[in-house]
């Protein structure tokens, strides 16, 4: 399998477990079981990294300071895209550039996430129109006022319909688990999940 570019977005009062599980999922992802395949990147099937708007250091929720890899202008090719949520989420609703980006960088994804409220950035981008979605319980109606033919899942922790959306702040995990196996195949995402706990 050819390695994948998965681009994490963050911004100010980002959730910190919304990028930080798919990191986490995504970055100790191996195709090789094993301890010891952990120990270098050779058969990781994923390239991990953050993308911020700017330069600027992100403030997520809680305080915690956060570096991003890269700005929107000098990001590499993303082939699989992660919106995480958080109140930040509510700032961006109506940012034209963040939204245009979202929009430019998924036309493009082999597969397009978002965990929690980050579905609320897909639905404002239209990317959500007429499919199925879920998102952080709190906004379940906030992302059906949307007005985008969203059909809103009140119930599942992922629903994937082309685009894979996540329920609350730990669902981003299951999700991250989700695409691993649609990615490289249930033995690996059963590897990493085995990994993970020990």
């Amino acid at each position: 399998m050819e390695q994948q570019n998965v681009g994490i977005f963050i911004f100010d009062q980002v959730e910190v477990l919304d990028f930080a599980g798919p990191y986490e999922v995504f970055s100790r992802t191996r195709t090789v079981p094993g301890m010891e395949s952990r120990l270098s990147g050779e058969s990781a099937p994923f390239n991990v990294f953050t993308v911020a708007r700017n330069g600027n250091p992100v403030a997520a929720v809680g305080g915690l300071k956060v570096v991003q890899d890269y700005g929107f202008k000098d990001a590499p090719g993303i082939d699989l895209l992660v919106i995480p949520g958080g109140m930040g989420t509510r700032a961006l609703i109506d940012d034209d550039a963040v939204l245009a980006w979202i929009r430019r960088v998924a036309a493009g994804t082999a597969q397009t996430t978002s965990v929690c409220t980050g579905a609320l950035l897909l639905a404002q981008a239209g990317l959500l129109e007429g499919r199925r979605a879920t998102t952080h319980w709190g906004a379940l109606d906030l992302l059906e006022s949307l007005g985008r033919d969203v059909d809103v899942d009140r119930n599942s922790r992922v629903v994937d319909d082309g685009i894979v959306t996540s329920a609350g702040v730990s669902a981003g995990i299951d999700m991250a688990f989700h695409v691993v196996e649609r990615f490289c195949g249930s033995d690996v995402a059963n590897e990493t999940a085995h990994y993970r706990t020990i």
